[in-house]
């Protein structure tokens, strides 16, 4: 069967994007081309790949057999044609990387414009969510995580800074009004800004000093989602909601201006820093191969 490699490019888009107009706007090109490619490849194939309603885009059982299979064969045909990179002079190509908002926000822009600007011929591909996911499957080629978050199979590659803090900060204003926390116990009497992962989790605030761990599951007047809405959060605390915890990094530029002051900094805990994470199994393609080395030089 002579399948094209574009219209089976078109499915995954229009697959992973969850409709037609998402995959056209992640692909850079036009819904209806893409329409257009899933009906040339569901004729070929015989079957239906996707049931459309006027309002949905939802896989077929055989669309969703097709997916789990192709993602990872595909990025093996990539990876096999991007051999040739090795015989030019600059490695050329695309660079897809999955990452949390926080590195997309406090680790990667230290590091990307310097990286294509060493390498113009490499476009840079970034996927910001917050849920762990298989890069492979996703039809990325690396992505970014924590160490508690990495699978055993991944070789990991340090990136960014390697001690970070998770801070928790207040208006002078909101301080003036309730009072300064001493003890992260005190928290439970104050409003604090919570905010809770796409799956649902929220995870409590963590706070340690002199080994003493202390955890807290604060209530308040916000409730926002981790990574997209986190700005949400810093802007209430800003205006004097409450109080926001959040990576150090996040809230520093609003606590060098004044406008929020640090809550309970002796007791904020340390961990480490991200890690560039890839699959060990596969050829490792040429931009990544490049973004690796990068990385390890110091361009992190």
């Amino acid at each position: 069967m002579n399948v094209d490699l574009g219209d089976l490019n078109a499915f995954l888009a229009v697959a992973h994007a969850g409709g037609f107009r998402e995959g056209a706007r992640a692909r850079g090109g036009s819904a209806s081309g893409l329409s257009e490619a899933v009906r040339r490849l569901e004729a070929q194939l015989g079957v239906r790949l996707f049931n459309r309603t006027t309002r949905s885009v939802a896989l077929t059982d055989a669309g969703a057999g097709l997916l789990a299979r192709l993602g990872p064969a595909l990025n093996e045909v990539e990876a096999a044609l991007d051999v040739v990179n090795g015989f030019r002079d600059r490695p050329a190509g695309t660079l897809r990387l999955n990452v949390p908002v926080s590195a997309a926000r406090l680790v990667l822009p230290a590091i990307v414009p310097r990286f294509l600007a060493a390498y113009p011929g490499i476009r840079l591909e970034v996927i910001a969510e917050e849920g762990f996911v298989d890069v492979l499957a996703a039809g990325c080629d690396a992505g970014i995580r924590y160490d508690e978050r990495l699978e055993q199979d991944m070789i990991a590659v340090p990136i960014g800074p390697r001690v970070q803090r998770f801070a928790a900060a207040a208006s002078p204003a909101y301080l003036d009004r309730h009072g300064r926390p001493e003890h992260p116990g005190d928290l439970l009497g104050h409003a604090c800004l919570r905010g809770r992962f796409a799956s649902g989790a929220m995870p409590p605030w963590e706070f340690e000093r002199d080994g003493e761990v202390v955890r807290v599951d604060p209530t308040g007047p916000l409730l926002v989602t981790l990574g997209g809405a986190a700005d949400l959060a810093v802007d209430a605390a800003i205006a004097g909601t409450g109080i926001v915890c959040l990576f150090e990094d996040w809230l520093r530029p609003y606590i060098d201006s004044g406008v929020l002051e640090p809550v309970l900094e002796p007791w904020w805990q340390s961990f480490s820093g991200p890690f560039l994470y890839y699959p060990g199994r596969r050829l490792v393609p040429a931009p990544l191969r490049a973004f690796i080395d990068f990385v390890k030089d110091g361009g992190a």
